[in-house]
């Protein structure tokens, strides 16, 4: 497969007003997703640096997150994890609530969902105010999960949501 530029990925990504509220502006990533070229390219972009055999599980954040992680524990060959928001999930979890710009919201994962030592990839499709993901590492190291990086698809920069994902490493495709 050749490389696909960023800049390709980033035109694909389509612009939505308004959605889901007036005054959002939403980064639609379906197109990228019906391209199996450009969201190969993603994967690839997002496991970028990781190294075969560096990676337990890879785990994804309700609901695009899902996407992008499942692919991505296919392609290295090992386990995903589902973080879900609360009452999804079947089986015993932990719970992590978090703020939102108007009230709160939970996110939970199984209670064994990942073992004390085991390296794991949190992948999602946006960070923005990085509150959802700062609220799945911390349940990621409530399980003793050893934290290899979070990885994006696309980072709204000017909401510095990476600032709430603490020393954990970072990486984004698409910046705006």
């Amino acid at each position: 497969m050749h490389p696909v530029p960023l800049s390709e990925i980033e035109r694909a990504i389509r612009n939505v007003p308004d959605f889901p509220k007036p005054g959002i502006q939403f980064k639609d990533i379906t197109p990228v997703l019906a391209d199996g070229r450009l969201f190969g390219a993603v994967i690839d972009g997002l496991l970028e640096g990781v190294p075969p055999g560096s990676v337990d599980k890879v785990v994804g954040i309700d609901a695009r997150g899902f996407i992008f992680a499942a692919a991505a524990a296919v392609r290295l060959g090992v386990g995903f994890v589902p973080v879900r928001k609360k009452g999804k999930l079947p089986w015993t979890t932990h719970e992590q609530s978090y703020d939102l710009e108007y009230g709160s919201a939970t996110v939970a994962v199984h209670v064994d969902a990942v073992a004390a030592g085991e390296r794991v990839l949190l992948l999602d499709d946006l960070l923005a105010t990085g509150g959802t993901a700062s609220a799945a590492l911390a349940l990621l190291e409530k399980l003793g999960a050893r934290i290899i990086g979070a990885n994006f698809v696309i980072e709204l920069d000017f909401l510095e949501g990476r600032k709430r994902l603490g020393t954990h490493p970072v990486r984004s495709l698409v910046h705006y």
